[in-house]
């Protein structure tokens, strides 16, 4: 099969990055898979649109998908000059409230969506919450609509051995909550960071744990020294070992105001760690309140901190969440019968 993938991922194209790996593995499963990167303003969409139709030109394609509203605009223009057919791939949850509201640029993005998702031939999104979305907002039936999850290599984790034990790395605190995020705006790290203030006036050798890098770094660092927390909250860059840090940390937690999937949800729990996360994306799918997990409103301060107090003081319940989050990743789809689903709805 001959696919023409488009997006705006730049680490598609380096195979040293995660992302690179798994567009590697797609390549591998699907046959042919070309790959157009379209980033940026204005100038770099018509740079694009000139090296898709290049592509186009040279090789006749079985099918198009595209990752965002941006990148559907593209795809639906190819497809209307060379009557492939094109699949929209909905990866965020674009109409809920807080990303209408984040940006104009979103707002732009809504109002596309609206326009040329009941006109693509093939809609794919990577949880039922969207499914749903889509079908009280758009002129589409439940039937237009294919469910299929990000893949997450479960094994893989679940396989690695364990090169960084946190509580050795970190031996003044005895529970350490690990949050693995791009630091950007809709992840709302500043919700944790202002939860721990109250937290740790219960529980003062309590570490919250930031993995990962983004524009939101300077401020959320400054918010840590405006609130005194800085000595309970320390952010790391992105980490290769970060299956160790799901096996050794005590608790998982998730504060976005949306997501389309969750993926390090899933992640967290091949490594046998229970979470605490917002009611967005695959919470209610994957995640089941108080059966392995907790999910509580989004931007609930009050709410997140009696979670993480709950959880801090039951250390049965906490065993108990595991338990049972380690039957919940054993349903999981295999490899194989991923790629094979996935190359039945393109």
């Amino acid at each position: 099969m001959k696919i023409l993938m488009i997006g705006g991922d730049k680490n598609v194209l380096n195979l040293a990055t995660p992302t690179g790996k798994r567009i590697e593995e797609y390549r591998q499963a699907l046959g042919e898979l070309e790959v157009l990167v379209a980033s940026g303003g204005i100038f770099s969409f018509i740079s694009t649109l000139f090296r898709g139709w290049k592509m186009l030109r040279r090789r006749q394609f079985d099918a198009i998908t595209a990752q965002s509203p941006e990148h559907w605009f593209l795809a639906w223009i190819f497809s209307r000059i060379t009557k492939t057919p094109w699949q929209a791939q909905v990866h965020t949850d674009i109409f809920s409230s807080y990303f209408w509201k984040e940006s104009l640029k979103n707002k732009i993005r809504v109002l596309l969506a609206k326009w040329l998702l009941p006109g693509a031939d093939k809609i794919r999104v990577v949880s039922e919450r969207i499914k749903n979305s889509l079908v009280s907002n758009v002129r589409c039936q439940m039937s237009d609509v294919n469910v299929l999850p990000i893949f997450v290599d479960v094994e893989a984790i679940k396989n690695a051995p364990i090169k960084t034990d946190l509580h050795k790395k970190y031996p003044n605190n005895d529970f350490i909550i690990l949050m693995a995020s791009r630091l950007t705006k809709e992840k709302n790290i500043d919700l944790a960071i202002k939860a721990m203030k109250e937290v740790i006036k219960t529980h003062p050798k309590t570490l919250l744990l930031i993995v990962g890098a983004g524009p939101e770094f300077n401020k959320l660092n400054v918010k840590c020294q405006m609130l005194n927390v800085a000595s309970n909250v320390i952010f790391e860059s992105w980490t290769k070992d970060l299956a160790s840090y799901y096996k050794t940390a005590d608790l998982f937690l998730l504060t976005s105001n949306y997501e389309g999937y969750g993926r390090t949800i899933v992640e967290a729990a091949a490594g046998g760690l229970s979470a605490i996360m917002t009611d967005v994306g695959l919470a209610g799918e994957f995640l089941k309140n108080s059966v392995n997990g907790l999910i509580i409103p989004i931007n609930n301060k009050n709410e997140l901190i009696n979670a993480i107090d709950d959880m801090i003081k039951n250390k049965d319940k906490l065993k108990e969440f595991s338990k049972n989050t380690e039957k919940t990743v054993r349903q999981l789809t295999t490899k194989e019968e991923y790629f094979k689903k996935y190359e039945e709805i393109l």
